[in-house]
């Protein structure tokens, strides 16, 4: 395989993970205009997004074997095209009931994607953590641009146009992956499916101790990442103080620094190693949702804000060395099914953060809640800081 060839394989997984994040993430500006169109409350509406979130976190390890028995190229193009029809499904649907069940479909559609692309590149580079950062890039170049686009066309032409965004995203997509990428062979064709979902060995491989080390790093990754997404430009607006457009700006920037930094500490990580990477992100945690929680508790001007939400980009660059690290712990047999078992894991669990930092600001308020977030990147780096220093060998 030559160079020119591999990095347009790495381009075009990158643009097929952004389509599929494009068509999740233009839903909740359009929130307001689907809640009163169909007369229902944002509770309603959010059991949809809930629901879309868990299918695909749950397709993350389903993915991984269809990849091992279909072909990588095969379940990639199943995963774009099932989320343009998903897209358009949502876009038409005739009542909430449908709605809701489209979104789910979007979910488990667009979650077929990522472990069979990762392990795609993996298989074809060598730098992998520098691979991975920049197939990860593609969500964050996703949440830079989808949500203000999709308010836009949604106040002009409503919000089924702004669904419809997906749809744009995901055909041009999938026509230049099927034109441009090469039929991959199957690692295990004729294995029957009931064998790869057998408890036993799925059980045997999370019960790693390197492999439960790494997943229980990933989940406080995930937990942050989820409660950050849900909930920053809230905080901003209600915790600190700010403005709801600058509020809306800020977001965007975290999304700027998450995608542009993604690349960076993977690349990093192939280099120093994947832990002290990973330690170079927690410790930008500590220091970023630190400061915002001392912008919401004394009164910190704007730079400092600014500063923290930067710091908190950074942070969320944890995938890319991280994913690098399971990778390097499993076979090239195990990885396919094996690194969708993990993410499978970590994002279920981590997507409680959600949840967990909304019940926290009820009860506590947004300083409570965001100092949680910089704790669980502290219990992280104190984790990595003892296995280095400890010798624990995880």
């Amino acid at each position: 395989m030559n160079w020119r060839y591999k990095h347009t394989a790495l381009a075009l997984c990158t643009l097929a993970f952004t389509a599929t994040m494009v068509a999740r993430l233009v839903i909740s500006p359009l929130i307001p205009q689907i809640r009163v169109e169909f007369g229902v409350t944002n509770a309603t509406v959010g059991l949809g997004l809930s629901g879309m979130w868990l299918a695909y976190a749950l397709a993350q390890f389903p993915s991984g074997v269809l990849g091992d028995r279909y072909g990588e190229r095969t379940v990639i193009l199943t995963a774009v095209g099932a989320t343009a029809v998903a897209s358009l499904l949502i876009s038409a649907s005739p009542s909430i009931v449908a709605f809701i069940a489209f979104a789910v479909v979007l979910g488990a559609g667009a979650g077929l994607h990522y472990t069979v692309a990762t392990t795609f590149l993996t298989r074809r580079f060598d730098d992998i953590g520098r691979a991975i950062g920049v197939h990860v890039a593609g969500g964050p170049v996703a949440g830079l641009a989808a949500p203000p686009l999709a308010a836009l066309v949604g106040s002009r032409y409503g919000w089924r146009a702004g669904i419809a965004l997906g749809v744009a995203a995901a055909v041009p997509v999938f026509v230049l992956f099927a034109w441009r990428v090469r039929p991959t062979e199957p690692l295990r064709p004729d294995q029957a499916m009931r064998e790869r979902f057998a408890l036993g060995p799925l059980a045997e491989l999370l019960s790693r101790p390197r492999i439960l080390y790494t997943t229980a790093l990933s989940t406080m990754g995930a937990f942050t990442w989820q409660a950050t997404a849900s909930f920053l430009p809230t905080f901003l607006e209600f915790g600190t103080g700010l403005s709801g457009g600058l509020s809306a700006l800020l977001f965007s920037l975290y999304f700027l620094v998450h995608g542009a930094t993604q690349p960076v500490t993977g690349s990093i990580s192939d280099r120093i190693g994947r832990d002290a990477t990973v330690m170079a992100t927690m410790a930008a945690g500590v220091v970023g949702y630190g400061l915002l929680v001392a912008a919401a508790e004394f009164g910190f001007g704007r730079p400092a804000i600014v500063v923290g939400v930067g710091f908190v980009g950074l942070a969320m660059s944890w995938g890319a060395p991280l994913q690098s690290r399971f990778m390097d712990l499993l076979s090239d047999a195990e990885r396919g099914a094996g690194f969708g078992l993990v993410r499978t894991a970590y994002m279920v669990v981590g997507a409680s953060g959600s949840v967990v930092v909304g019940a926290v600001s009820d009860a506590a308020g947004w300083t409570v809640a965001f100092g949680l977030l910089a704790g669980v990147m502290g219990l992280a780096l104190t984790a990595l800081l003892a296995n280095r220093a400890l010798r624990l060998g995880y």
